[in-house]
């Protein structure tokens, strides 16, 4: 799961870790380790290319951004996903955030509103060769119901609260995270 062969961008990778991750607070092995295991370029757009390390949001397309790293490591993290962990995503996006879950739970549901950007995502999450992911084309403030109860559910654009049908679809112990 998510392995090349040859990683040009390996080096970009390795100082966003260190410079972006760690440095700011984010000392999680398995975190840390997913982050530098998902290759951020191979999900945005190609003329961002340069910037696929940068620590910012990057256009994606549809109106969307793809979340800067720190905000990811730093969400996941909050998570607290266990390795049977299953985890409600509510904005599949590019599917970056998505790959970074896959790696450190048992299964991700993924909810996007677009899609196209969800039916980009999967061949992607396919390409590097995620396989337990299932996308949900839909409104994420109803979560997704038939895959609940979840470990962790996480929103990750803004809301300006926490839609409800998300706190009744968690396991008993389960974590919310949301940009607020």
């Amino acid at each position: 799961m998510i392995h090349r062969q040859h990683d040009v961008w390996r080096d970009a990778r390795r100082r966003m870790i260190r410079h972006d991750l760690f440095a700011r607070g984010i000392k999680d092995r398995r975190v840390l380790s997913a982050m530098a295991a998902v290759p951020r370029h191979e999900f945005v757009l190609e003329h961002l290319y340069d910037a696929s390390y940068d620590d910012r949001p990057l256009q994606a397309g549809h109106g969307q951004t793809i979340s800067q790293p720190y905000m990811v490591a730093l969400m996941t993290r909050a998570a607290g996903l266990h390795r049977r962990a299953r985890v409600l995503e509510i904005g599949t996006g590019t599917g970056y955030h998505t790959a970074v879950l896959a790696l450190l739970a048992s299964w991700v549901w993924t909810v996007e509103r677009i899609p196209e950007l969800s039916r980009q995502a999967m061949e992607r999450l396919a390409a590097l060769h995620v396989r337990n992911v299932t996308p949900v084309i839909g409104d994420g403030a109803e979560g997704y119901l038939f895959g609940a109860p979840y470990d962790a559910v996480v929103v990750t654009a803004a809301v300006p609260g926490i839609p409800p049908a998300l706190v009744d679809q968690l396991a008993p112990g389960g974590r919310l995270v949301a940009p607020m």
